[in-house]
């Protein structure tokens, strides 16, 4: 019972059972001892129903001396001198009680049958919003799917034309797309394995003493080193984490920037020694991290967009993983389904590394993700 309602009840039971004692007394000589005390309980119900197991249990014991006083010899008294009173004012006692009782366990059952439903409600809208986007997801996925694999196909089947001649600088182009067509399918894949993995709590990390420079390396290795300013030096303290989850990491957030820095502009990766969040932590240097930063400098996250900046699925189809950001330019690199910087949170939290959104000075994003330092 909601506090309001024992409130009602006891005011109920303040004003109504005097008020009803007041009549009651001006035909005491006309009424029964049984007939009074029906009337306390039926006041007894009324305020079980409205406040439930202990403002039924003060209108029983108040109706129970009022009985007692106004209507049982001698009167004004507590002293009862028949057995036929005594049991009837027991058995109201017991029937008050009874009833108010029964009141809280059925306002009781109630509530939690309330719950349920709630609960099943929430649910069921849970089930509907996985259903909705998992559908918009198989669409998007199938589009995206189709993109590259008609890239590819369109290339090949260029190619064998048998009636074409085709020259060197064409033959190239229609390689080149093959390839990137590829590439883009790759990626999709991997990140779709990637959030199945997440999803699934499949992902183990294995921490071990890693050069930074050289998994950056290895994350720009195929894609975009052209279109980005790398500044990680070779002397870096050694960081704890798994190679391989960071450079997937990497790989996500250098694509993620890419795609939103305009042809011509540079992403730029950099690192440097930054003072642990944790002060416990313990390294060539106590207290000290690696922080690498993927900064671009295209239109920005605002920080009131910043919660959602990790969801899966934030946008479908060929929209990105914001679909509050402009895309001047898009390259046609990766996956658009949404899936990077989720990604790219879950591998960090299954590594131990933080990754954290701010603004780039002049606008755009920059992504930071924090590394412990390895142990000497």
């Amino acid at each position: 019972m909601s506090p309001a309602r024992r409130r009602a009840a006891v005011l109920i039971c303040s004003v109504g059972l005097p008020a009803t004692t007041a009549v009651l007394v001006a035909f005491r000589d006309q009424l029964a001892l049984g007939s009074v005390l029906l009337v306390y309980l039926l006041v007894v119900v009324v305020v079980a129903a409205v406040g439930s197991l202990v403002p039924g249990l003060l209108a029983a014991l108040v109706s129970f001396g009022l009985g007692n006083w106004f209507f049982t010899p001698p009167l004004h008294t507590l002293t009862v001198a028949g057995r036929d009173d005594l049991l009837e004012l027991v058995v109201f006692a017991g029937a008050a009680v009874t009833v108010s009782a029964i009141v809280e366990l059925a306002a009781r059952d109630r509530a939690e049958h309330q719950r349920m439903l709630a609960e099943q409600a929430a649910r069921t809208r849970e089930l509907a919003a996985e259903d909705r986007v998992r559908s918009a997801l198989l669409a998007a996925v199938g589009h995206d799917l189709r993109t590259p694999l008609a890239g590819i196909k369109a290339a090949l089947s260029s190619l064998r034309q048998d009636d074409v001649d085709w020259d060197d600088a064409s033959r190239a182009r229609l390689l080149a797309t093959a390839d990137e067509s590829t590439d883009r399918l790759t990626r999709l894949v991997t990140n779709l394995l990637d959030i199945t993995r997440l999803r699934a709590d499949a992902v183990t990390a294995r921490p071990a003493p890693v050069a930074l420079d050289e998994v950056v390396v290895r994350a720009l290795l195929a894609d975009h080193h052209a279109a980005v300013r790398v500044d990680v030096a070779d002397d870096l303290p050694f960081v704890l984490t798994d190679a391989a989850l960071l450079e997937r990491v990497v790989a996500n957030l250098v694509e993620n920037a890419v795609r939103f820095t305009a042809p011509g502009t540079p992403v730029d990766l950099r690192a440097e020694v930054v003072p642990a969040s944790d002060p416990r932590q313990d390294g060539p240097a106590a207290g000290e991290a690696v922080a690498l930063h993927v900064v671009d400098h295209g239109p920005g996250v605002a920080p009131e967009d910043r919660a959602g900046l990790f969801a899966p699925f934030r946008q479908l189809g060929d929209r990105s993983e914001l679909g509050d950001r402009s895309r001047p330019g898009d390259r046609g690199t990766g996956s658009h389904v949404g899936l990077g910087l989720a990604i790219v949170e879950g591998f960090c939290e299954a590594m131990g590394a933080e990754v954290r959104p701010s603004t780039t000075p002049g606008g755009g994003l920059t992504m930071t993700v924090t590394l412990p330092v390895a142990a000497a």
